[in-house]
């Protein structure tokens, strides 16, 4: 039986590569921060407590935090994970210019602790390394793995140190490392402070009369969306791939936070434009205006390719998120969900405000 390391057990994507490791038969470990109040509901519908009954349990949670050397060494020595996956970050580009050192330390430095306790435990692991369309900033689009990197905020900054690294890790000592360049992906499980969540979320408090304006900035602002399960498949075929390299993951299509309000608001016969208004609050000292993925390289090498489009993506969220006020959806979205991943899973929607 394998066994994966995820730092970042408890956020979006971390939730789901748990689900898609457990169903492929892996043991997998998980490290989460201590805190005083629990943070794992997103993976609580897959964790059973061992001490409930006799069966073997294959999911297992560490205290650990990336901002602490010793820990990380500790677990991974004891884990001996046949593959790790470094998820863990403070990924809100926003709340990266307010906190600058700490976004530093977690999103950048935590990358070269883990990499450091992987070579100094002398275990035989595939790395894989969360890098971010972020990355590429103010580059021209379509961007591939061969387009300047020209970041535009303090996370962006912090993740090209973490990409780098990684590099040197996988060149100077052979350890299997990979770069996944990710770009922008969602799912009912997204932080509510992130702009698509927060659209719906927004709508769905709308729609039941408890919220009346959404406050957002740049409309213009292009991306590259898709399907987060499908993207932490992607996470898992590049650590079964022959090789370790650096990697672009991406849907190929680009559409404007505007684009993304008409989707969400007209799924519901509503004009977005009776409900949102601009608050300079929420622009970046430092904008990126179009990211577009060329994913071809994956494609080509790894098989992958997205199925989740664009339009079934928002539907997906909205249809969530109207549950979650208890508000009957349209059911695109479930229907959906239902060709993707066999049945309506109620913890789709179990959905709460913690990014990672």
């Amino acid at each position: 039986m394998k066994k994966a390391l995820i730092t970042g057990i408890t956020g979006q994507d971390g939730s789901y590569l748990a689900e898609l490791l457990l169903a492929q038969g892996y043991e997998v470990h998980g490290l989460i921060r201590r805190a005083s109040t629990f943070n794992t509901r997103r993976i609580d519908h897959i964790y059973h407590d061992p001490h409930n009954n006799g069966e073997k349990v294959r999911l297992n949670l560490h205290y650990g935090d990336v901002a602490q050397s010793e820990a990380l060494l500790d677990v991974i020595y004891n884990v001996q994970p046949d593959e790790v996956y470094n998820l863990a970050a403070q990924s809100h580009v926003r709340v990266s210019f307010d906190m600058p050192e700490y976004t530093g330390d977690i999103t950048g430095l935590g990358t070269i602790r883990i990499l450091e306790a992987i070579k100094k435990s002398g275990i035989k692991t595939r790395f894989y390394q969360a890098s971010s369309s972020e990355l590429y900033g103010s580059s021209t689009p379509p961007q591939n793995e061969d387009t300047p990197f020209k970041p535009q905020s303090p996370y962006a900054a912090a993740k090209l140190y973490s990409y780098w690294i990684t590099r040197q890790y996988r060149d100077g000592y052979g350890i299997f490392a990979t770069n996944g360049i990710l770009f922008n992906h969602e799912s009912p499980r997204r932080g509510e402070t992130f702009v698509t969540r927060k659209i719906t979320r927004a709508l769905s408090n709308i729609k039941a009369g408890t919220q009346k304006l959404l406050y957002l900035g740049n409309l213009d602002a292009k991306r590259d969306w898709g399907y987060a399960p499908d993207y932490v498949a992607a996470m898992w075929k590049l650590l079964q791939h022959d090789s370790s390299g650096d990697y672009v993951i991406g849907t190929g299509e680009a559409h404007s936070v505007r684009e993304f309000l008409d989707e969400a608001f007209g799924y519901v016969n509503l004009d977005w434009k009776e409900f949102v208004q601009i608050d300079p609050r929420y622009f970046r000292p430092n904008e990126v205006d179009y990211l577009l993925a060329d994913p071809s390289k994956a494609i080509r090498e790894i098989g992958w390719t997205p199925r989740v489009t664009f339009k079934d993506l928002v539907r997906i969220m909205v249809d969530a998120d109207l549950e979650l006020v208890g508000l009957e959806s349209p059911g695109e979205g479930k229907k959906l969900l239902e060709k993707h991943h066999g049945k309506w899973h109620r913890w789709e929607s179990q959905v709460i405000s913690m990014d990672r």
